[in-house]
């Protein structure tokens, strides 16, 4: 919950206070806040980050803390084999594929150029070590092979990929293979890679960790993450590479500290060492300059309402999921929370059914806002609930009047 105290000014300015101390602590408190209503004005100058596209996005709230020509249409290298991967979890998470099912490796698998797992031809593969095989090495024969087993064909699965691209909103991109191998019509934004990571976290938490993960071995040969990053910043846990001529060097990274995660993504830097640098730059930048707060638990009573003609006399109603605010650091005490409930609710009530609305603005603006819903299912009540509230309820319309 939210709390809201008293300012340091508004302590100073009580009557009991000596004269001694309005000088030796008011005065420079004045001088304090003045310096902080200063920094509100002038946000903080994002880093020169060498590339031809990035965002910096906080991955709870979706707020954007840095940006530039996200939404241009790149190449996206092996970056694509996020969404091959999110698209087998999706699989998995159905019932339809397993990670102990086994892929026989197709000759167009492995024959496929550029970096590889190593797999041989007619061999049959665990689902599991194609997926590692994927995030850990970047096998682009792993992800034809992937793709087969799931679709039967690499351009049915870019199909698949299309869809889940489409339903999660990301509205500049499009996939013609699994790998992200040059070929035409294959491109994404930064911004939809940064939507489609947050997907990516957020539904599979169970199979994320494999993204930190800095090494694979498979056939005894061992192959390392190529993501700089995971072993130069103990808080980044991802997420993946790419490189091709056309694409240059890029990087999706996610970094963790103190409960705040960030998801930055650069595209068409010059090296390796570069997009982890220019990744590094934009976590740094992010970390230093901004916080993100967990105000409210989802799936928690915040208030408990009456409930006209129902089996019950009051109803939970709560948030669906937890609810975050991205915020300037050391800028907490000034949100604040808006809580507003519909006057009559009548059952029967559906748990889920929204009744109102929790919002919450920094100086003014909203900075977050969901919509307030039952925790729980009323049933309608019994006809001497039912007709008594009734009455109840023209006798406070009358009262209104």
């Amino acid at each position: 919950m939210l709390c809201f105290t008293e300012s340091i000014l508004q302590r100073a300015m009580t009557p009991f206070k000596s004269f001694i101390l309005f000088l030796c602590f008011y005065l420079p408190t004045v001088a304090f806040q003045a310096n902080a209503e200063t920094a509100e004005i002038l946000t903080p100058t994002v880093p020169t980050i060498a590339a031809s596209a990035y965002i910096l996005q906080d991955f709870h709230t979706g707020k954007v803390l840095a940006e530039n020509n996200a939404d241009a249409k790149l190449a996206p290298a092996s970056l694509t084999k996020i969404m091959t991967v999110y698209v087998a979890f999706k699989e998995i998470s159905k019932g339809t594929l397993h990670l102990t099912d086994l892929a026989t490796i197709s000759e167009k698998a492995r024959d496929a150029s550029g970096s590889r797992m190593f797999l041989e031809i007619k061999n049959q593969v665990k689902i599991e070590e194609l997926l590692k095989g994927i995030i850990i090495q970047s096998g682009n024969d792993a992800s034809i092979a992937l793709a087969e087993h799931i679709a039967g064909q690499e351009s049915t699965f870019a199909d698949m990929m299309n869809q889940h691209a489409a339903r999660l909103g990301m509205k500049n991109t499009h996939f013609a293979n699994s790998d992200g191998l040059p070929i035409e019509n294959h491109y994404t934004t930064a911004r939809d890679l940064a939507t489609l990571t947050t997907a990516l976290i957020k539904e599979f938490p169970d199979y994320y960790p494999w993204f930190s993960q800095k090494e694979f071995t498979y056939n005894k040969i061992t192959q390392h993450n190529r993501n700089l990053l995971l072993g130069r910043d103990e808080s980044v846990d991802g997420v993946k590479t790419g490189h091709t001529d056309d694409a240059g060097y890029c990087l999706v990274a996610s970094s963790l500290r103190e409960g705040m995660r960030l998801i930055s993504v650069v595209m068409g830097t010059k090296s390796s060492k570069a997009r982890a640098d220019e990744n590094q730059k934009l976590l740094n930048y992010g970390f230093r300059f901004y916080e993100s707060h967990r105000l409210y638990e989802g799936k928690k009573s915040l208030k408990e309402v009456k409930v006209w003609k129902g089996a019950s006399d009051t109803v939970p109603l709560g948030l669906a999921e937890d609810l975050y605010a991205t915020i300037p650091r050391r800028h907490y005490d000034d949100l604040k929370a808006t809580i507003v409930v519909d006057k009559k609710i009548t059952a029967p009530i559906k748990e889920g059914d929204k009744y109102g609305s929790v919002s919450i603005t920094f100086k003014g603006d909203v900075v977050a806002q969901k919509d307030l819903i039952a925790l729980k299912s009323i049933e309608t009540g019994n006809i001497f609930q039912r007709t008594y509230d009734s009455i109840m309820m023209i006798m406070e319309k009358s009262d209104d009047k």
